[in-house]
């Protein structure tokens, strides 16, 4: 009987085009799933062939969990102190396991259902081969035709591989029946005990830098490349080609003559509008180009929030900005920079306001005049930071004031600079690294956050925006206060305190916190 397996196995093998350890693998499933009917409960087999002999061993098995966690499973756990009484070196996450007899192949039944069992182990090994092999040749855009539809989404076959395209990823308003033949890419490939998954997408951008890669040969040769793009399927989409051979003009080549290869991939796509964009290496201009057509005017670039104030006439707001938000929405999903559309009027009021608030904290912070934080203002100086450790000969260079009074400055910046970061180390030194060290976080919010007892992204990303504004507008005391009563009896003026403190950052931040803890 032995041997009999073994050249079972070898047929199988060579008639399926699949390797014999396959095969051999999937007779031991099979053989552990019959041999354990014979045992009351949930139990753990594992059949082994010798895949010299064919002989065949049998073994019920126990996996160790930690004591702390408990039996999950009774008959497929061991504690893992009782594990240790029999065997001192094993550890947690290790098997025990125990021979048992091995029955004879017997019964119609059982002939059956392991043969069942081995031919789909066999076919979805043949699957896996066949997307490796379609994988393997770099093919970008898959080709296949509709064999089902279930629950709105299309089963696609292609090269032998059966895959899925969610309705969620489909472009709105486009109606696929059965039997069409579809263009999709592979955007996720899902290896579970249930088989391999893979799934398609029409909507990602990665589908239209694909179609436009099948129908621009320079981007296959190596001579364009784009760099990145952003979509609202269906309706509008932005690339960003680059010309790595300067004989190029990027934008005409995707173009084609008369228009014919971004028509092609336009027709692909629904008929979604293509804005093809020339990607450069300064960002301002990147920006300038993804905003088209929109005409700028200036544009205030703040490297720290990694965002770009884009000033246009009133003519070129509505423009830039485009229907619903979606022109400036796609531009900043292609730029991967946040952009932020005003008029000349609103960026004055904007650099106006900035200029008091700063203002203001020198004043406060450095107990000095109105007129001595305007120069330190017209000098560039933006923080506390920048005014105790920028090198002083480069500060002798402000005609405006003398060597001692630039001193005395120096020194009154390095005392309120070196008692925050005390008060920054005692805030914090009890709170989540992943919270202290989030993207966006400064020293002053991460102590104003310390102070009110929130010390996890978790209890962060729970905050409400009044009981953060609260933290961030108002002293430590009556923000403590006001959160252990609910906000029950904030006064007018103190919750426009914490409405003018909730601002686009605080709110960054806490989509960050979320975003952190959602993919946890």
């Amino acid at each position: 009987m032995s041997l009999e397996i073994l050249q079972l196995v070898d047929a199988l093998a060579r008639e399926k085009n699949v390797s014999k350890e396959i095969v051999l693998e999937a007779l031991e499933h099979a053989l552990a799933l019959a041999t354990k009917k014979r045992y009351p409960g949930d139990v753990d087999i594992r059949v082994a062939i010798d895949r010299e002999t064919g002989e065949r061993e049998s073994f019920r098995r126990w996996k160790v969990v930690p004591d702390e966690a408990g039996l999950q499973q009774p008959d497929q756990e061991i504690l893992f102190f009782e594990a240790k009484e029999q065997f001192p070196d094993i550890e947690v996450g290790e098997y025990i396991e125990e021979p048992i007899e091995s029955d004879d192949l017997l019964g119609r039944r059982f002939a059956q259902d392991t043969k069942q069992i081995v031919l789909q182990r066999i076919r979805d090994a043949e699957r896996e081969q066949n997307l490796n092999d379609f994988l393997e040749r770099g093919e970008s855009i898959v080709n296949g035709v509709i064999k089902r539809m279930e629950k709105g989404d299309a089963i696609i076959e292609f090269s032998k591989v059966e895959s899925r395209l969610p309705r969620e990823q489909m472009i709105p308003k486009e109606n696929l029946r059965v039997g069409d033949r579809v263009s999709a890419c592979i955007y996720r490939v899902d290896r579970g005990p249930r088989g391999t998954q893979v799934l398609l997408s029409r909507t990602s951008p990665e589908f239209i830098k694909q179609l436009f890669a099948r129908e621009v040969p320079e981007i296959e040769d190596g001579q364009l490349e784009i760099k990145s793009a952003a979509r609202d399927p269906g309706i509008r989409a932005k690339i960003a080609v680059h010309a790595l051979d300067r004989r190029i003009d990027p934008i005409g080549t995707c173009v084609g003559m008369r228009g014919s290869r971004v028509q092609a991939v336009t027709g692909e796509l629904s008929g979604e509008r293509v804005d093809i964009v020339p990607w450069s290496e300064d960002p301002a201009q990147f920006v300038i180009g993804a905003l088209a057509p929109a005409s700028v005017i200036s544009i205030v670039v703040d490297e720290d929030k990694h965002a770009m104030d884009v000033i246009v006439d009133e003519e070129n707001l509505a423009i830039a900005i485009g229907r619903n938000g979606q022109n400036v929405r796609l531009a900043t999903e292609l730029t991967g920079w946040k952009i932020n559309i005003m008029t000349e009027e609103e960026a004055d009021d904007k650099n106006a306001q900035e200029r008091a608030e700063l203002q203001e904290l020198f004043m406060k912070k450095l107990d000095v005049e109105q007129d001595v934080a305007d120069v330190l203002i017209d000098e560039g100086f933006t923080t506390i930071e920048e005014i105790a450790y920028v090198p002083m000969s480069e500060m002798l260079e402000i005609e405006a004031f003398d060597e001692e009074t630039l001193k005395e400055l120096r020194q009154r910046a390095r005392d309120i600079f070196v008692s925050e970061e005390i008060a920054y180390e005692e805030a914090t030194k009890e709170m989540e690294p992943a919270l202290r060290d989030l993207d966006g976080m400064t020293t002053a919010v991460a102590t104003k956050l310390g102070n009110a007892g929130i010390l996890t992204v978790e209890r962060f990303a729970g905050l409400a925006y009044d009981e953060f504004g609260a933290i961030l507008a108002l002293p430590v005391e009556r923000a403590r206060q006001l959160l252990d009563n609910e906000l029950a009896d904030v006064t007018d003026e103190e919750q426009q305190m914490i409405d003018d403190s909730y601002d686009d950052v605080a709110r960054n931040l806490q989509e960050t916190a979320r975003t952190l803890m959602e993919s946890k």
